[in-house]
This record gives C-alpha cells, sequence and structure tokens, in this order.
C-alpha cells in the first residue's frame, strides 16, 4: 500500500507532465510564425520591420501582463490562471489562421500575449509549490523542456507551410489547445500558501498578498535587481534569436524555408533540453553544498554559450555554425532550470509568481525591441549577424552579474515555507 508521502511525491512529477505539455503549445505558437515567415508576406503584404514587429507586440503585451498574470495566481488560484489561460491562447490561435489582413494579424499577436502572460508565472510557480529545493530546479528543468519542444515543432511551421497553408497550421493547434484545457480542468490541483494564513501567522490579512507588500518585497531586494538585470540581458540574445536566426540561417547558409526553420529551432533546443537535464540535477546537488551553487551553473552556461554564439555569428561554415548553436543551447538550458529556484532562494514564498512576472515584464520588452531592431537593420541592410555577435557579448555580462545575488539558505532549505504539512490541499473546482 502506498504511504501518502509517496502519492504526494508522484503528483508532484504528474503536475510538472501536465504544464510540459501547456508550455510546449505556449512556445510552438511564439516560433511557429516566425518560421513561416515567407508564406505569410506572400498573403498578408507586410515590410519586414512590421513583420518583426508581430513578434514585437506579442512581447510587449505578454511582458506588459505578466505581473499581473503574476499577482493573480499568487493571490488566488493557480488552476484557473493556467487554465484560463490555455483556453484564451487556443481561441487567439485558431484565429490567427483566419485573419486577413496585417492589422488582424497584429491584433491577435497581441491578443496572444494577453493569454500567455498569465501561464508562465503560474506554472512555474504551481511546480515550486510542489517541489521543494531537492528537486526544484530538476522539476523545472524537465518543465521548460516542454519550452524546447515547442520551439522545435515551432521550426516544423516551414514544413507546415510549404505543404499545406500557414493558416491550416493554427487552426490545428488551436483546436488541439481546447481539448487539452478541459483535460486540465480535471486533473490539476492548487497547492500554495498564500492562498490561506501561513502556519506561523496570527491569522489576520498580514499574511495576504497585496500589490505593496509585493512591490516593496521585490523591488526593495539588491538580489532581486540582479535577477532581473540578468533576465534583461538574456532577452537579448534569446529574442532576437527566436525571431531572426531562421532569416540568418536561410540567408547565410543558403537554406531552403523549412531547413532554416528547423535548423534554428532543432539544434538550440536539442542541446538546450540536455542542458536543463544536466543543470538541473547539478544545480539540486551543488546547492547542498553551497547556496550559490545554483547560481554557479548558469553563470558556467554563459560564461561558455556567449563566445560560442559569437562564433556562430562571424563564420561561413555551416558546421561550425552548428556547433555554436549546440553550446549556446546547452548554456540556455542551464539558465531555464535556475532562474525560478533563484528567485525561490531571494523572494518570500507568497511573491513567486508575481516576481516572475515581473522579470518577464523587463526583459520581454528588451527582447521585443531587439527583434523590432533587427526587422529595422535589415530595412537598413544591416547584416543580422551583428546582431548576434551584439547578443553573444550581452550574455557573458549577464552571467557575470548573477555573482552580485546573495541567496538565503532558510529559504532554500524550506525553512519559513509551507511544508508539506501546513500546505492547504485545495482542489478549485
Amino acid at each position: 500500500m502506498n504511504s501518502p508521502h509517496r502519492n504526494s511525491a508522484r503528483y508532484a512529477w504528474m503536475i510538472v507532465g501536465f504544464l510540459w505539455m501547456v508550455a510546449c503549445l505556449n512556445y510552438l505558437d511564439r516560433l511557429m510564425i516566425t518560421s513561416m515567415r515567407d508564406a505569410v508576406k506572400s498573403d498578408i503584404v507586410m515590410t519586414e520591420a512590421q513583420f518583426g514587429l508581430l513578434t514585437s507586440v506579442f512581447l510587449w503585451v505578454y511582458g506588459a501582463l505578466s505581473p499581473l498574470g503574476g499577482f493573480i495566481a499568487d493571490r488566488f488560484s493557480r488552476k484557473w490562471v493556467i487554465i484560463g489561460s490555455l483556453g484564451v491562447w487556443s481561441a487567439v490561435t485558431w484565429l490567427t489562421g483566419h485573419v486577413q489582413s496585417f492589422e488582424g494579424l497584429f491584433a491577435a499577436r497581441a491578443l496572444m500575449g494577453v493569454s500567455e502572460a498569465f501561464y508562465i508565472p503560474a506554472g512555474l510557480a504551481m511546480i515550486a509549490d510542489y517541489h521543494q529545493g531537492r528537486t526544484r530546479s530538476l522539476a523545472t528543468g524537465i518543465h521548460m523542456s516542454g519550452v524546447y519542444a515547442g520551439a522545435a515543432l515551432g521550426g516544423l511551421g516551414g514544413y507546415v507551410a510549404e505543404h499545406y497553408s500557414w493558416r491550416q497550421g493554427f487552426t490545428w493547434f488551436g483546436v488541439a489547445g481546447i481539448f487539452y484545457a478541459i483535460v486540465l480542468l480535471f486533473m490539476l490541483r492548487d497547492r500554495h500558501a498564500s492562498v490561506a494564513p501561513s502556519a506561523n501567522s496570527s491569522g489576520d490579512d498580514s499574511d495576504r498578498v497585496s500589490v505593496s507588500s509585493a512591490l516593496k518585497a521585490l523591488f526593495g531586494q539588491p538580489s532581486f535587481l540582479a535577477l532581473l538585470s540578468y533576465f534583461c540581458l538574456f532577452a537579448l540574445a534569446n529574442w532576437g534569436i527566436n525571431g531572426w536566426l531562421p532569416t540568418y540561417l536561410r540567408e547565410h547558409f543558403k537554406l531552403g524555408l523549412g531547413a532554416a526553420g528547423l535548423s534554428a529551432t532543432g539544434y538550440i533546443q536539442l542541446a538546450s533540453f540536455v542542458g536543463v537535464l544536466i543543470g538541473g540535477f547539478w544545480s539540486d546537488r551543488w546547492v547542498r553544498r553551497n547556496p550559490r551553487g545554483r547560481l554557479y551553473v548558469p553563470v558556467i552556461g554563459f560564461c561558455l554559450g556567449g563566445p560560442f554564439l559569437f562564433l556562430m555569428a562571424s563564420t561561413n561554415a555551416f558546421a561550425i555554425a552548428i556547433i555554436g548553436m549546440l553550446v549556446y543551447g546547452l548554456g540556455r538550458g542551464f539558465s531555464d532550470t535556475s532562474t525560478m529556484p533563484i528567485l525561490c532562494q531571494i523572494v518570500d514564498r507568497r511573491y513567486r509568481a508575481t516576481g516572475y512576472g515581473f522579470l518577464n515584464l523587463f526583459s520581454t520588452f528588451v527582447g521585443g525591441a531587439m527583434i523590432y531592431a533587427g526587422g529595422a537593420l535589415r530595412d537598413a541592410n544591416v547584416d543580422l549577424s551583428k546582431v548576434f555577435q551584439f547578443s553573444a557579448i550581452g550574455l557573458v555580462v549577464a552571467a557575470l552579474s548573477l555573482l552580485l545575488i546573495r541567496p538565503n539558505r532558510d529559504r532554500e532549505e524550506g525553512r519559513g515555507e509551507a511544508t508539506e504539512k501546513n500546505l492547504p490541499q485545495k482542489n478549485v473546482g
């Protein structure tokens, strides 16, 4: 007969699996449109800068609303935030396949930013609720591998556009998302202490999440500001690659539309998948000996990944470019498996989703500006390799900024956080 602890541990990993698929769908849609660039532009007339603006507006809306999405997930129910986000995502994805003008496509991408702003802060916070320090990085990393799977599948958008139509791809995945939202309605359970006073509280409203308390707890802490700086610098590279790498590979190495889209996502996502598994396991073990262990993993990753990204943008040999993408992808995996666990080391458990929402707010505005700048530079006949070289330098600076963070060992080890006994077993709906 299984003990309650074993059942609880099993469900904690089931949560990772359920949310893995949501992360996959989210990123599939984000990157599918970039790999369908030529097909979309042949159907709907727009300039290069306008095409870049489609991703930029998504990022700006997504970033602007991420703190609100995180705050609602901290204050109320993570489950319903996640399901609502997926439902809206599905409807907007379906709608994207039916628009007839640039203005319609622009509006659809902005609405997509609304839907996705509510998922990542709530999803990562839910995983952190179920996984304490010993498994937190690995669980986060496995969830983030869903992001890579979605990004890799997004690269197949070029093949979908070539053999079917870009509109059909969006229609198919919109319908699939509706069915999966129904599955999550029955499978997800909330488990976080912010919906009720903690075991050590006096029972008044002082433990409840409020806007003023969240802002003070986050922006009054130098370590959070250092993490915010890191995330913004990382976004310069990450979103520049997401938005323009398929175009760069196609033009620089004379690849076909499908091959360029798949190459731009496949190599990086594969290496990132390996990176989150290695980095997650490494981080969970290193932090047991040194509370700064979680910081050192992404520092090492990007001190290697930055120079190799620069190499990718500087070579005329596609084989060397592949090596550059692989090493950069490995470093990105080290980063993605560590960000939420690092956040858990430096902020109160009540503000995890809100904190991640603010990271998204600033980083996506920076990333969106980078994508738009790439389009504007192309219109000015500036080679995209310069964009990637600049991004590579930013990655190394980002890595070094992490060393300014001072983690809290008590939060890492669970002292001062809700334990398995006092966490409410809340099944909303």
